[in-house]
Protein backbone atom coordinates (compact mmCIF):
# COMPACT_ATOMS: atom_id res chain seq x y z
CA UNK A 1 0.00 0.00 0.00
CA UNK A 2 1.37 2.99 -1.28
CA UNK A 3 0.87 6.69 0.60
CA UNK A 4 -1.63 7.87 -2.15
CA UNK A 5 -3.46 4.87 -1.29
CA UNK A 6 -4.03 5.33 2.22
CA UNK A 7 -5.03 9.09 2.25
CA UNK A 8 -7.39 7.68 -0.54
CA UNK A 9 -8.69 4.99 2.05
CA UNK A 10 -9.03 8.03 4.74
CA UNK A 11 -11.06 10.21 2.77
CA UNK A 12 -13.03 7.95 1.37
CA UNK A 13 -13.95 6.69 5.42
CA UNK A 14 -14.61 10.94 5.83
CA UNK A 15 -17.15 9.96 2.54
CA UNK A 16 -18.95 6.97 4.30
CA UNK A 17 -18.91 9.15 7.74
CA UNK A 18 -20.61 12.34 6.08
CA UNK A 19 -22.99 10.03 4.22
CA UNK A 20 -24.28 8.21 7.21
CA UNK A 21 -24.55 11.48 9.63
CA UNK A 22 -26.94 13.41 7.07
CA UNK A 23 -29.37 9.95 5.66
CA UNK A 24 -32.76 10.35 5.90
CA UNK A 25 -32.83 13.67 7.62
CA UNK A 26 -34.84 16.59 6.24
CA UNK A 27 -34.01 20.28 6.20
CA UNK A 28 -35.00 20.99 9.11
CA UNK A 29 -33.28 18.62 10.87
CA UNK A 30 -30.25 19.03 9.17
CA UNK A 31 -30.17 22.93 10.07
CA UNK A 32 -31.45 22.20 13.68
CA UNK A 33 -29.51 23.52 16.61
CA UNK A 34 -30.06 21.95 19.68
CA UNK A 35 -29.12 24.87 20.97
CA UNK A 36 -28.45 28.18 19.90
CA UNK A 37 -24.84 27.84 20.07
CA UNK A 38 -24.32 24.43 18.42
CA UNK A 39 -23.59 24.16 15.02
CA UNK A 40 -26.17 21.87 12.73
CA UNK A 41 -25.41 18.93 10.81
CA UNK A 42 -25.73 20.41 7.57
CA UNK A 43 -23.34 23.26 8.65
CA UNK A 44 -20.72 20.97 9.92
CA UNK A 45 -21.03 18.88 6.83
CA UNK A 46 -20.94 22.01 4.65
CA UNK A 47 -17.81 23.56 6.95
CA UNK A 48 -16.19 20.02 6.45
CA UNK A 49 -16.77 19.93 2.59
CA UNK A 50 -15.16 23.45 2.23
CA UNK A 51 -12.31 23.46 3.87
CA UNK A 52 -11.10 19.97 2.41
CA UNK A 53 -12.06 22.18 -1.07
CA UNK A 54 -9.86 24.86 -0.07
CA UNK A 55 -7.36 23.20 1.36
CA UNK A 56 -6.93 20.61 -1.37
CA UNK A 57 -7.61 23.20 -4.30
CA UNK A 58 -4.87 25.16 -3.00
CA UNK A 59 -2.21 22.24 -2.78
CA UNK A 60 -3.75 20.84 -5.60
CA UNK A 61 -3.36 24.59 -7.38
CA UNK A 62 -7.01 24.11 -8.69
CA UNK A 63 -9.94 26.14 -8.83
CA UNK A 64 -12.61 25.03 -5.40
CA UNK A 65 -15.56 22.96 -6.80
CA UNK A 66 -17.44 25.26 -4.62
CA UNK A 67 -16.72 27.88 -7.38
CA UNK A 68 -15.49 26.17 -10.42
CA UNK A 69 -19.10 23.58 -10.64
CA UNK A 70 -21.19 25.89 -9.51
CA UNK A 71 -22.03 24.52 -6.05
CA UNK A 72 -21.74 28.21 -4.28
CA UNK A 73 -24.65 29.18 -6.65
CA UNK A 74 -26.90 26.27 -5.83
CA UNK A 75 -26.47 26.55 -1.71
CA UNK A 76 -27.36 30.30 -2.42
CA UNK A 77 -26.24 30.98 0.83
CA UNK A 78 -25.89 34.85 2.20
CA UNK A 79 -22.03 33.75 2.49
CA UNK A 80 -18.95 35.45 1.10
CA UNK A 81 -18.15 32.81 -1.77
CA UNK A 82 -14.57 32.01 -0.01
CA UNK A 83 -16.10 31.46 3.24
CA UNK A 84 -15.41 28.33 4.78
CA UNK A 85 -17.22 28.79 8.05
CA UNK A 86 -13.64 29.17 10.28
CA UNK A 87 -15.09 31.13 12.94
CA UNK A 88 -18.82 31.50 12.35
CA UNK A 89 -21.34 32.83 14.84
CA UNK A 90 -24.17 30.67 15.60
CA UNK A 91 -26.25 33.42 13.56
CA UNK A 92 -23.89 32.17 10.44
CA UNK A 93 -24.25 28.62 11.47
CA UNK A 94 -28.27 29.22 11.17
CA UNK A 95 -27.62 30.37 7.45
CA UNK A 96 -26.74 26.63 6.34
CA UNK A 97 -29.55 25.09 5.28
CA UNK A 98 -29.58 22.13 2.46
CA UNK A 99 -31.00 19.21 1.60
CA UNK A 100 -29.49 15.79 2.40
CA UNK A 101 -28.58 15.33 -1.24
CA UNK A 102 -27.30 18.72 -1.77
CA UNK A 103 -25.04 18.19 0.76
CA UNK A 104 -23.76 14.82 0.06
CA UNK A 105 -23.50 16.06 -3.54
CA UNK A 106 -21.25 18.46 -3.18
CA UNK A 107 -19.39 16.45 -0.56
CA UNK A 108 -19.20 13.61 -3.30
CA UNK A 109 -17.76 16.40 -6.30
CA UNK A 110 -15.12 17.29 -3.53
CA UNK A 111 -13.89 13.96 -2.88
CA UNK A 112 -13.05 13.23 -6.58
CA UNK A 113 -11.45 16.28 -6.41
CA UNK A 114 -9.54 15.21 -3.77
CA UNK A 115 -8.88 11.37 -5.07
CA UNK A 116 -7.80 12.85 -8.28
CA UNK A 117 -5.32 15.00 -6.70
CA UNK A 118 -3.71 11.95 -4.48
CA UNK A 119 -3.90 9.29 -7.20
CA UNK A 120 -0.69 10.32 -8.47
CA UNK A 121 1.02 11.87 -5.55
CA UNK A 122 4.42 10.02 -4.83
CA UNK A 123 5.67 9.28 -1.10
CA UNK A 124 8.34 12.52 -1.74
CA UNK A 125 5.38 14.73 -2.89
CA UNK A 126 4.29 14.52 0.81
CA UNK A 127 7.46 15.95 2.04
CA UNK A 128 7.09 19.08 -0.23
CA UNK A 129 6.37 22.32 2.33
CA UNK A 130 3.26 24.23 1.21
CA UNK A 131 2.85 26.62 4.22
CA UNK A 132 6.10 28.24 5.24
CA UNK A 133 4.36 30.41 8.03
CA UNK A 134 3.67 28.05 10.99
CA UNK A 135 6.49 26.38 13.14
CA UNK A 136 7.46 23.53 11.94
CA UNK A 137 6.67 24.61 8.24
CA UNK A 138 3.47 22.16 6.87
CA UNK A 139 4.44 19.38 4.39
CA UNK A 140 1.92 18.36 1.76
CA UNK A 141 1.73 15.19 3.84
CA UNK A 142 0.81 17.26 7.22
CA UNK A 143 -2.06 19.23 5.21
CA UNK A 144 -3.89 16.04 4.19
CA UNK A 145 -3.46 14.17 6.76
CA UNK A 146 -4.68 16.93 9.20
CA UNK A 147 -7.97 17.77 6.74
CA UNK A 148 -8.82 14.77 6.96
CA UNK A 149 -8.60 14.18 10.68
CA UNK A 150 -10.47 17.23 11.06
CA UNK A 151 -13.10 16.22 8.19
CA UNK A 152 -13.48 12.89 10.50
CA UNK A 153 -13.93 14.62 13.84
CA UNK A 154 -16.64 17.11 12.37
CA UNK A 155 -18.40 13.70 10.79
CA UNK A 156 -18.26 12.42 14.16
CA UNK A 157 -19.89 15.79 15.45
CA UNK A 158 -22.56 15.23 12.90
CA UNK A 159 -23.26 11.52 13.45
CA UNK A 160 -23.67 12.15 17.37
CA UNK A 161 -26.11 14.78 16.40
CA UNK A 162 -28.07 12.78 14.12
CA UNK A 163 -28.45 10.19 16.73
CA UNK A 164 -29.77 12.73 19.29
CA UNK A 165 -32.60 13.78 16.77
CA UNK A 166 -33.54 10.71 15.26
CA UNK A 167 -33.44 9.50 19.24
CA UNK A 168 -35.51 12.10 20.04
CA UNK A 169 -37.96 12.17 17.33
Amino acid sequence: MTSADVLADAFSRVRGAVHEAVAGLDEDQLAHQVTPETNSIAWLVWHLTRVQDDHVADAAETEQVWQAQGWADRFGLDLDDEDTGYGHAPEQVALVRASEELLTDYYDAVHEQTLAFIKDLADEDLDEVIDASWSPPVTLGVRLVSVAADDLQHAGQAALLNGILTRAA
